[in-house]
């Protein structure tokens, strides 16, 4: 069924819908909930709890990419239920780790509310990613999107770990600077 044929589903309100976006994307939804949460019972929740949330924003919400539709509302779902979870450090810690690795290239983000739209930094930071060779910005999405671990990284890609933190480091640096020279202060 394509996405077009689901979201008419979803506007029609059908049920069909939800077992039909399940059937498409449940094992992608899953595997970006895993990354996170590592944790198969949850995942599953957060899985479940994208067709819901889905199911009441459609309509009046018509998403142009439905399977990155679901993957933000899904990633967005797990890390809201991680840090529910935090206390059991759940996650491995990767999560934590992807932050804490963004944080010396992206603006505090109290100051970024007070001081620009955060639309404005999303598209900025998609428009950097646009200038980024494909590797670097394969590397760059799995790790701080998807919060993929970086060994998961270079085996995906059949690359030294090395390889993998290297190109992170550099594409976090160029960030930096993009968005420095943007206006943003970091």
């Amino acid at each position: 069924m394509t996405d077009t044929e689901i979201i008419g589903l979803y506007n029609a309100r059908s049920e069909t819908a939800i077992a039909e976006s399940n059937a498409k994307y449940g094992a992608y939804c899953f595997a970006v909930a895993d990354n996170i949460l590592n944790d198969r019972e949850d995942s599953n929740e957060c899985v479940n709890d994208t067709w819901l949330y889905t199911w009441n924003v459609i309509p009046p919400k018509r998403p142009d990419r439905l399977k990155l539709f679901f993957a933000k509302i899904t990633r967005n779902l797990s890390i809201d239920r991680l840090r529910k979870m935090s206390a059991k450090k759940r996650g491995e810690g990767e999560l934590a780790l992807a932050l804490d690795e963004l944080e010396e290239c992206v603006p505090d983000k109290s100051r970024v509310e007070e001081a620009v739209d955060e639309r404005r930094l999303s598209a900025v930071i998609d428009e950097f990613l646009r200038t980024v060779p494909t590797r670097d910005r394969q590397f760059f999405l799995r790790r701080y999107f998807y919060t993929e671990a970086v060994s998961k990284i270079a085996a995906r890609f059949k690359v030294s770990e090395n390889v993998v933190s290297v190109s992170l480091h550099r594409t976090r640096a160029k960030l930096k600077l993009h968005l420095e020279n943007e206006g943003f202060e970091i």
